[in-house]
């Protein structure tokens, strides 16, 4: 048990999490490492999380011109995203060839053309009242990789989670919706104000604490000078 908890531990050192699924994410996420076939590589794994965006992409698309009993597609589309998304970078450390860098660099442009995808599947979904919806969805959630980066370059700790809320809880909501929408039609267009509500106040409240750690971080280094 504390060789697996250790391995564990080396998977996910890179970055910090806080989000609510945590802990049972990652037992299931080292789980399913050790059964990934040995010619899937990381980046296989990468493409296949943006697989996932491209399917809850289409579910949008589907809904909007055939009904919306396809939208429960993108549930599919987005635990596939999920899959690919967390096990990517993962599975280069399992294996020890990861590339801290490159693989920084490649998630975060996969993330933000994933929120893209699905943002504009949503876009084309909705009515054109409430299509904005989309666009201010897609702006917050890039306001909230723009301040997870940030913190990352004043406190050296990479955190994508945002309190409670990660990437995973986001997904959860996502899938809730579209089952909601499913159910009752029209119902998304509430439920997309105040996931994006949500995130304009999480957004606020974690820039307001960022400038603090960025005074703070001016603080120290003036205090360090001869």
């Amino acid at each position: 048990m504390k060789d697996i908890t250790t391995e564990r531990a080396k998977i996910f050192a890179d970055r910090k999490r806080t989000n609510i699924l945590r802990a049972g994410e990652q037992q299931f996420i080292h789980f399913l490492l050790g059964k990934i076939p040995g010619f899937i590589s990381p980046n296989i794994m990468t493409g296949v999380g943006m697989f996932g965006s491209i399917i809850v992409c289409a579910a949008f698309l589907l809904g909007a011109n055939f009904g919306n009993i396809f939208l429960p597609i993108g549930i599919i589309g987005l635990f596939i995203n999920w899959v690919g998304d967390s096990l990517d970078g993962r599975l280069a450390y399992y294996r020890g060839i990861a590339r801290k860098w490159y693989g920084f660099a490649l998630d975060i442009i996969m993330d933000w053309l994933s929120i893209i995808l699905i943002g504009m599947g949503y876009y084309f979904y909705a009515t054109d009242s409430t299509r904005i919806l989309g666009f201010i969805f897609v702006v917050c959630y890039g306001w909230s990789m723009i301040i997870s980066l940030l913190r990352y370059k004043i406190l050296g700790v990479y955190r994508i989670d945002a309190g409670l809320l990660g990437p995973t809880e986001l997904r959860v909501i996502i899938a809730m919706i579209l089952l909601l929408e499913t159910a009752i039609p029209g119902s998304i267009t509430y439920s997309a104000l105040i996931t994006t509500v949500i995130l304009l106040v999480i957004n606020l409240k974690d820039t307001n604490a960022l400038l603090e750690l960025g005074n703070d971080r001016d603080r120290e280094e003036k205090e360090l000078k001869p």
